[in-house]
């Protein structure tokens, strides 16, 4: 929609589920539907939820790409739906702009819906679906509008903490860490409000089920500040392992062998061709594989990658373009390159123990 690619995540399912039965109920009680009636009505009520979501995302989205962020894509999911961008805001006043265009578009579609509610008359059909337009965006707004990461109103408070002490990662951290404290204060009023008989059990469990992806989102909120706040510390000239270059067709055993003579531990090996142009790169998983008695019969070709498939990270890369580059091509290794020269090869088990010293690393 309007060029923004659109996932429905599989947890919709189950929110389907959940607000279809319960709202069926509803329904059937103040319209003396049918049992298919009531379901359709409830089934109705998911789709205007859907709707709301979906529109409120793309508020985010279009006032992102007004301000040059470039907008990857829309998910919708249990908690509702996020918009994934390419970038952060760069200042607070833009992440403010885009945090809070997503809640405006929900207020003002659920003011026009309450006021056509309020004008139709009641227990009809068509104050019905007034009133599922009226709650699903007065829903989405109210609950996005709660100050904690990953909610809107997290971001609009990151936004406020940035702007005063103009250090985003510290303010991302303090919103995350309100996130956190807004998860519990939901939990602890759905059980009330269920022993209270106020919310049917039948939400429970969805409601939890939220409140453990407020959690999970807060954490990582936090998580990221910390690693963000070492970006800094990101020199691809310093992190990337030395390479040792051997020509096409060399044996895997030869190829170690130079290694081990001429360079440190954990140095990559590159495949050239007869040019001297760098063509592939070692698979090291791959190469260790290989039985030692066959090694000298395999060449390093065999357990090689083509270098046209590994992403590349030009060595004067800061450590914030060099995360944008890791999150969109995910991968073990990036050659590093200094013009068309490959000057080293980047593990993504360096950057991730730079970036998280006191967190246990797989190399």
């Amino acid at each position: 929609m309007f060029g923004v690619p659109l996932r429905v995540d599989l947890s919709m399912l189950l929110l389907t589920l959940v607000v279809t039965v319960t709202y069926a109920e509803l329904a059937r009680d103040r319209l003396g539907f049918t049992a298919l009636g009531g379901y359709l009505i409830g089934l109705g009520f998911v789709v205007s939820l859907l709707g709301s979501v979906l529109l409120h995302e793309l508020g985010h989205a279009l006032t992102a790409r007004h301000h040059g962020i470039g907008v990857r894509g829309i998910t919708l999911e249990l908690l509702g739906g996020y918009t994934e961008m390419d970038r952060d805001a760069p200042n607070a006043r833009i992440d403010l702009q885009v945090s809070l265009a997503g809640p405006a578009v929900s207020a003002v579609l659920g003011l026009a819906a309450v006021g056509a509610t309020l004008a139709l008359p009641a227990h009809t059909l068509a104050h019905q679906l007034a009133l599922q337009l009226a709650l699903s965006n007065v829903i989405v707004a109210v609950f996005n509008l709660l100050p904690g990461l990953p909610l809107d109103g997290g971001r609009a408070l990151r936004a406020a903490v940035w702007a005063l002490t103009h250090d985003r990662h510290r303010a991302t951290e303090v919103a995350g860490w309100v996130g956190r404290a807004v998860a519990v204060g939901t939990a602890v009023g759905v059980v009330l409000l269920t022993l209270a008989d106020v919310v049917v059990p039948l939400v429970l469990p969805l409601m939890l089920l939220v409140v453990l992806t407020l959690w999970r989102g807060a954490g990582q909120s936090i998580r990221y500040a910390r690693i963000s706040r070492r970006f800094p510390l990101v020199d691809l000239r310093r992190l990337a392992r030395p390479v040792l270059a051997v020509p096409t067709g060399t044996p895997l055993a030869e190829a170690h062998r130079r290694r081990a003579e001429h360079q440190p531990a954990g140095a990559a090996v590159t495949v050239v061709d007869s040019a001297g142009r760098t063509v592939a790169l070692v698979d090291p998983a791959r190469a260790e594989r290989v039985p030692a008695e066959r090694r000298p019969w395999v060449a390093v070709d065999a357990v090689s990658r083509p270098l046209a498939q590994l992403p590349a990270l030009p060595v004067g890369l800061d450590g914030e373009r060099v995360m944008e580059v890791v999150q969109t091509h995910p991968g073990a290794q990036y050659v590093v390159t200094a013009g068309e020269d490959v000057v080293g090869v980047l593990h993504i088990a360096d950057l991730a123990q730079l970036l998280e010293p006191k967190r246990k690393m797989n190399t």
